[in-house]
């Protein structure tokens, strides 16, 4: 007969289990908005995957000491520290979290790597391509990761699958928008983002970087594009929307539209893709969700059809909630940790790393360079 434990046994096994487990020591560097999202992912982890990591977030670092204590409060961070340089250097740190303006990445990430830390970079990983390149082959020894957190949410990994299967069909065509109003708030467009210094680029390296880091996910390669970027600001010196044109390796062709002067959407990014069996729709309004049609099926039976993807049997759905539970923004970066950590563990190369995220920077590059001549920019895949 089996003997149930008491309470009391069965918390000194999970003890038990959770002293068995490699330590971690996180450092972070930036609190601000994205810190906190990437705090939360370090802190939940554990809690709906069996991680191989126990993790320490032994301390975040920032410019102003009262907001860094401020945020170490709420995210349970051990300690503060106003010096990165100082904190790159530590002997009880193994990973670096890089969450500070796009202008800084390169410097914290190439020190990190050289101290042979683990490094989590936010995207877009560089202002410029060449800065990017450097980047990547700096973290060569080392095992990285660039937040591109969308393609971790269950509707786009159910997508990836289904076109996988061939689904879909011969692809025709990737069209895809993301629209925020930012541009369109004073208060917000005084901000890092707004500054070439800071930021490098504006809405393409914000907006258009994820919708890139989707498309070659799900699409494949770009062979050429054609862009024009416009700034609606007057003096401002980074882009506030760009419309751009691709052919894909596949043979498929693709349209991608970013603003910050998206008025009446707070974070609206949607894709669609058309093939020869069918097509798929996403839209981050409505993230639980995708739509699909069948082509193949009868003509009378023949409609877009609505697929709930919180389970059964859709990515992740075991490890949330049960089957028809939302989930929300925040999961799709734990779950980005959590296959990071163990790809760590078993030595293997985790998807979106730096390289991959040098692809994204080198269709930004032809995104730039294309808008300032006017021409169509044909695309290196071979590099």
């Amino acid at each position: 007969m089996h003997q149930l434990r008491s309470p009391e046994a069965r918390m000194v096994g999970l003890s038990e289990a959770k002293m068995s487990k490699q330590k971690l020591r996180v450092a972070m560097i930036g609190p601000g908005f994205i810190g906190k999202v990437h705090s939360n992912a370090f802190r939940q982890v554990g809690h709906f995957f069996d991680v191989p990591y126990e993790l320490q977030l032994k301390v975040i670092c920032g410019r102003n000491r009262d907001k860094l204590q401020t945020a170490a409060a709420q995210w349970g961070w051990d300690e503060v520290e106003t010096d990165w340089h100082a904190v790159i250097n530590r002997k009880d740190i193994d990973a670096v979290d890089i969450a500070v303006p796009n202008a800084l990445h390169a410097e914290v990430a190439i020190a990190a790597a050289q101290a042979g830390k683990i490094v989590l970079c936010e995207k877009p990983l560089a202002v410029s391509l060449n800065e990017a390149e450097t980047m990547a082959e700096a973290v060569r020894g080392v095992s990285n990761l660039v937040w591109f957190n969308y393609r971790r949410l269950p509707a786009i990994a159910f997508s990836k699958q289904l076109i996988e299967e061939g689904r879909l069909g011969e692809i025709f065509h990737y069209r895809a928008l993301y629209l925020n109003q930012s541009g369109n708030d004073p208060a917000k467009a005084s901000g890092w983002r707004y500054q070439r210094r800071d930021a490098g680029t504006g809405a393409t390296g914000d907006l258009l970087s994820h919708l890139i880091d989707l498309a070659l996910y799900l699409n494949g390669p770009i062979s050429e594009l054609s862009a024009m970027t416009h700034t609606f600001a007057q003096g401002r010196d980074v882009d506030d929307a760009a419309l751009v044109a691709v052919r894909f390796a596949n043979g498929s062709i693709g349209s991608f539209e970013v603003s910050r002067y998206g008025v009446g959407c707070q974070n609206r990014n949607t894709f669609e893709i058309n093939g020869s069996k069918g097509m798929l729709a996403f839209d981050l309004d409505d993230m639980n969700h995708l739509d699909f049609f069948d082509a193949t099926e009868t003509p009378n039976l023949r409609g877009k059809r609505t697929i709930p993807t919180m389970g059964p049997n859709h990515p992740y759905w075991q490890n949330f909630w049960r089957p028809g539970h939302p989930i929300g923004y925040e999961h799709p970066f734990i779950a980005t940790l959590a296959d990071f950590l163990n790809a760590c563990a078993r030595h293997e190369p985790f998807h979106v790393n730096f390289e991959d995220a040098v692809m994204v920077q080198r269709v930004l590059d032809a995104v730039e360079r294309s808008a300032a001549s006017g021409n169509w920019v044909r695309l290196d895949n071979d590099s």
